[in-house]
């Protein structure tokens, strides 16, 4: 059989649309100059396409270390609130053109237990059953997409070096995110820190943000310590804790205190031997009774400003919860389609504007919303089949860290927005690195690159 050349040689295709398109370019500067400009623009995009085929995993590394930034957040701060939803398109857009890139390039795959399919089937549901007031067709089918953004590369064979790469990435990502702040600290462009019940470390984007991504992280070096072992990812799952105290952001702490706990407590290793891991736990927990000591001494710091005076509810779900039972009331088995969580609660109404959000806090809630009973029980029956069919092949200890992450996951998704901001994207990159290590683990399973 002849080898497929643009498998071979992947740079032929691109390379020659983006020479061809650059010669139309300056034929069109010549013969038809209002083209120029377009055609120029067509050259560059498929230089850049090039570029994408011959360093897949780069690109991916350098587009997930983007999206840790939270970009979003200091473009609606500089153009607008209206900017941000188109930012998040861009972000998710992206990772989904380079999804389609891998799977061109090295050949896409079935993920029969993808919550994906449930998506598409409360899609199909939405549209024939009958959509919220507040919700075109369009609107539907561009949530049903951003929804699928964060699972993309699922449906990719991947290049061997690509787990590796992402998972190092994840557990870097907050890190890198609050180094590249740091000049638009000292400029006076974005603060590090911004007041919401006390300083909170929030980098180019939002605390809770930022949070989701530490939490990532923070599993990214569990995984990274109980494969090698070594120090300087341990250093980083400690500096990554730091960033997350300093978010202010509750319960992605309290998950990522169980994770870890539970983790070295119940999980083997021998290149991370008991007795590294248990001195570990009684630093833990030698530091949290002193912080707990000096958080009234701490109080401008959100987390111990919670601490001190108030530990109620600070997010306003109390006030968007009414809201969603009230439309999942209206239609229970079916719900309103995909995207209807975000045509609730009016943008523009003393709610949101009080809260600057209109999202449901709740991604249970939410899906019941925009699925029903049945796109709920769909949604939830697929993800735990897919986690079970997934960590059934992983080597024991990543097998059991990501039982944990997804058991922390199931709750952390009653109180925030799991599933569809930029940070799931961060995770489920993570899930998908892990996912692919062990299939890349059999021989001849994928393209070295």
């Amino acid at each position: 059989m002849l080898p497929n050349r643009l498998t071979t040689h992947p740079d032929i295709a691109p390379l020659t649309a983006a020479a061809l398109l650059l010669a139309a370019a300056l034929g069109c500067g010549l013969i038809v100059p209002p083209l120029f400009w377009a055609a120029l623009a067509a050259a560059a995009a498929a230089g850049i396409t090039s570029l994408v085929f011959l360093h897949p995993t780069t690109f991916c590394v350098a587009w997930l270390m983007i999206t840790g930034m939270s970009l979003e957040m200091s473009f609606a701060d500089l153009a607008g609130d209206e900017m941000f939803q188109p930012m998040i398109a861009v972000v998710k857009g992206a990772g989904i053109g380079l999804a389609v890139i891998c799977a061109l390039r090295f050949g896409p795959r079935l993920d029969p237990f993808n919550p994906v399919w449930a998506y598409l089937a409360m899609l199909a549901i939405g549209l024939v059953h009958g959509l919220h007031p507040g919700l075109t067709p369009a609107e539907t089918v561009r949530s049903f997409v951003g929804s699928a953004a964060p699972f993309a590369f699922c449906f990719c064979l991947l290049p061997r070096k690509w787990p590796h790469a992402m998972i190092r990435a994840v557990a870097w990502c907050p890190a890198v995110a609050i180094a590249a702040s740091i000049p638009f600290a000292i400029a006076g462009i974005r603060p590090l820190f911004v007041e919401s019940g006390g300083a909170r470390l929030g980098g180019l984007g939002h605390p809770a943000f930022l949070a989701g991504v530490c939490l990532a992280a923070i599993y990214a070096c569990l995984i990274l310590l109980y494969r090698h072992g070594r120090r300087r990812d341990l250093m980083l799952l400690t500096v990554n804790f730091v960033f997350l105290l300093l978010t202010g952001a509750r319960a992605p702490l309290a998950y990522a205190v169980a994770v870890t706990g539970l983790g070295l407590t119940t999980i083997r290793s021998t290149v991370f031997p008991l007795h590294r891991r248990l001195l570990l736990i009684v630093a833990g927990a030698v530091a949290a009774p002193v912080m707990l000591l000096f958080a009234g001494d701490l109080s401008d710091i959100r987390l111990f400003n919670v601490v001190t005076n108030y530990a109620g509810d600070l997010s306003g779900r109390g006030l968007l919860w009414p809201a969603f039972e009230a439309a999942s009331a209206q239609s229970p088995w079916f719900g309103w389609g995909i995207g209807a969580g975000n045509a609730v609660v009016p943008p523009d109404g003393p709610v949101a504007r009080t809260l600057h959000t209109w999202a449901a806090h709740n991604e249970y809630l939410r899906m019941e919303v925009e699925g029903g009973q049945i796109g709920r029980a769909a949604f939830i029956g697929l993800f735990a089949a897919w986690v079970i069919v997934h960590t059934r092949v992983l080597r024991p200890a990543d097998a059991r860290i990501m039982r944990l992450v997804f058991a922390a996951f199931a709750c952390h998704a009653v109180t925030d927005n799991v599933l569809i901001s930029t940070p799931a994207c961060v995770l489920f990159a993570l899930a998908t690195a892990v996912f692919a290590d062990a299939r890349l683990a059999l021989p001849d399973s994928a393209p070295k690159v």
